[in-house]
């Protein structure tokens, strides 16, 4: 359930959740899956929808093998969240998936909701993301990337500190897992420090 001030109706997910949404009237979908990923059969059940199909892996280091997020992808996420706003009576619900549906994709809601809100600060808009999705752990590098292209540079890669140490406080286990990801810079920013 998205929170009562969003501009419009809210769902982020992952792959295993896609069928479970056939039925809510999806109007506008941002799909983001592994390069090497098929389109995921479960939209043949939604109907006609508008939907933005990026690929791209989740990762925030430039790795040899992978694809990082580039500037070009969130330039397209920006671009649909722009169309999204032009035509706001069109809009019945949006949503946004990756694998898990936790990092690309809440990211990418982090930076629709951001050009949606621009009054809004980094701190409130990454509060509707953790209620729209309480496991969020939004990619670094989609943040730095979009905070740059909305000109507010700095304001969301230094505000998601916040909801990277509650999910650390709730799980510590997964510290190590995101270490081994190579996403040592996440956890330096829950952190505060270096490691």
């Amino acid at each position: 359930m998205p929170p009562a001030d969003a501009p419009f109706m809210i769902t982020v997910c992952g792959l295993e959740e896609l069928a479970g949404h056939a039925d809510r009237q999806v109007s506008h979908v941002l799909s983001i899956l592994d390069p090497d990923m098929a389109e995921p059969e479960a939209f043949g059940a939604y109907g006609e929808h508008a939907r933005l199909e990026l690929k791209f892996h989740d990762i925030i280091e430039e790795t040899a093998g992978f694809l990082a997020p580039q500037p070009e992808h969130i330039a397209k996420i920006l671009e649909f969240g722009g169309a999204l706003l032009r035509e706001p009576e069109n809009i019945l619900h949006l949503l946004v998936h990756c694998h898990a549906g936790i990092s690309r994709s809440t990211a990418s809601m982090t930076l629709l909701l951001a050009q949606a809100q621009p009054e809004l600060s980094a701190a409130g808009v990454l509060a509707q993301i953790l209620h729209i999705r309480d496991k969020a752990w939004p990619n670094l590098r989609i943040l730095t990337l979009g905070e740059e292209q909305l000109g507010r540079s700095g304001e969301f890669t230094a505000a998601v500190g916040a909801i990277y140490r509650y999910q650390l406080e709730r799980r510590p286990e997964i510290k190590d897992f995101f270490l081994d990801g190579g996403r040592r810079r996440e956890i330096e920013v829950a952190l505060g420090r270096k490691l």
